[in-house]
């Protein structure tokens, strides 16, 4: 009998162990997630948006074997406001990020607020390891920093944009720096210490993202890979020149040519996932901070605008994104996305909480089309100092303008399911018009004012702040 009970109690553990263990290989796993963001890149400058000039097979592997968003757009049209959106999730206005920062490294309210949480905060909490590469732009005050942001490791510059030959950072540290340009040529950072980085800045970026998913391949991680390019100044080398000699606009070649550089290191770190046996749990986004501008030969066709301004061109960029274990190859998605859905989207599947309520939507399951209808009833944009803003709802756009030098406003309506030109400025009833303006007036209400003076009042904050590059080495 007592044979019998410990023959019976043995399988009984037995058949426990299994049933758990069985149970726990169900159990999903937090994806890694990697967002790839380039600065200033041209709507149509992408093979999956329909370039037949710049070949870009390894950007194009995101939209082939995940999702193209055809309606995919950030929360601002320029740099800083629009990362700042990305990083937390919510509409930066929100919380007054809606100036491009300044270098202002004495300046604690010249960046992303302390109050707010990033993305790698968030993600943090469950575990995930975080890193982020290349142009920061939320702050060069000590406590805006990467590290000091949720990142356990950075790797880039701390300011909106940088030279990308490493003979032009002459700068040691920051005590150099004079004015906000010379933040360009300052030598690039790896955590708090500078480094004497060899390489042309796109490839040093891409050498540092496979290293890091080289080496936090067995845990969860969450990238933030901010290519500078292909945002002035317009440089690249010889060998990524030599696919564009053809080309014989010298600014066009150049661009061409720094946007190929971005695609290289995109297929070393999707072969990297490939050899780590991660890619299909690994969630990789690709998109631009903002539309591109003429000044670098950008080309948004068909959108109207560019970088800047509230038009498509401004605010629509390509955004793709894959993750084989849920969103099926060669997926198009055709509603409006915003990138404040990057956040929402990761920490729902990373079973993570942010302490602060997130204006993105997890837009998987709409994609997979378990839900349907539009993730956002609709987006708004707001451009303070050019007291211009827009709606979109649903497929119709209303954008008021105003006119410095007449001191007038305007209104347009479009329907961008017909015309995403924006070159039919349509009549809408009355009532119509009513319900799109309610619709940005119950917005507003929640943002406050930009908290800082930003890039296009340098001079003004200068005089306000004569001791601003008066700071120890860094």
């Amino acid at each position: 009998m007592k044979k019998n009970i410990l023959l019976a109690a043995s399988l009984l553990s037995v058949m426990t162990f299994f049933s758990y263990t069985s149970i726990e290989k169900k159990k999903p796993k937090k994806p890694n997630v990697i967002v790839v963001l380039v600065d200033d890149l041209g709507y149509k400058d992408v093979g999956f948006n329909g370039s037949k000039e710049i070949p870009t097979p390894n950007i194009d592997r995101i939209a082939h074997e995940g999702v193209k968003f055809t309606n995919g757009y950030v929360s601002y049209a320029v740099c800083g406001p629009s990362r700042a959106g990305l990083i937390t999730g919510r509409y930066q206005d929100r919380f007054g990020s809606g100036r491009n920062p300044l270098w202002a490294p004495n300046d604690i309210d010249q960046g992303l607020s302390v109050d707010e949480e990033t993305i790698a905060d968030v993600l943090g909490r469950e575990g995930y390891k975080s890193m982020a590469l290349g142009k920061w732009h939320l702050g060069a005050h000590e406590k805006l920093r990467p590290l000091k942001r949720g990142f356990d490791e950075f790797y880039g510059f701390l300011t909106g944009g940088h030279k990308y030959f490493p003979e032009e950072w002459i700068l040691n540290d920051i005590s150099e720096i004079k004015q906000h340009s010379d933040a360009y040529k300052t030598k690039l950072l790896h955590n708090n210490t500078r480094v004497d980085e060899k390489e042309y800045l796109t490839d040093a970026l891409s050498r540092e993202a496979v290293r890091f998913v080289d080496e936090n391949s067995d845990k969860p991680f969450f990238m933030y890979l901010a290519y500078n390019a292909p945002h002035a100044p317009l440089q690249a080398t010889p060998k990524y020149l030599k696919r564009f000699s053809h080309i014989e606009n010298k600014k066009r070649k150049t661009y061409c040519a720094m946007v190929s550089a971005v695609d290289d290191g995109v297929g070393l770190l999707l072969d990297k996932l490939d050899e780590k046996g991660i890619a299909d749990n690994t969630i990789v986004i690709f998109l631009s901070d903002n539309g591109g501008t003429p000044k670098i030969t950008a080309d948004n066709a068909p959108l109207r605008g560019h970088k800047g301004n509230l038009f498509e061109g401004g605010i629509r960029v390509p955004f793709a994104m894959r993750w084989p274990n849920m969103i099926a190859k060669n997926s198009v998605y055709e509603r409006p996305v915003i990138s404040l859905d990057i956040m929402a989207t990761a920490v729902e599947y990373a079973n993570a909480k942010p302490k602060k309520q997130l204006d993105g939507v997890n837009i998987v399951p709409y994609i997979t089309k378990e839900k349907q209808g539009d993730p956002h009833q609709s987006l708004r944009w707001r451009s303070f100092d050019k007291k211009t803003y827009t709606v979109r709802m649903g497929d119709m756009k209303y954008i008021r303008l105003y006119n410095r030098k007449t001191n007038k406003t305007r209104q347009e309506f479009y329907d961008l399911s017909k015309d995403i030109s924006e070159s039919d400025n349509l009549t809408l009833p009355k009532e119509q018009k009513k319900e799109l303006q309610k619709e940005y007036d119950q917005w507003v209400e929640q943002m406050v004012v930009p908290k800082y003076l930003g890039l296009l009042q340098d001079k003004k904050y200068s005089e306000l702040n004569p001791d601003r590059f008066n700071v120890l080495a860094y």
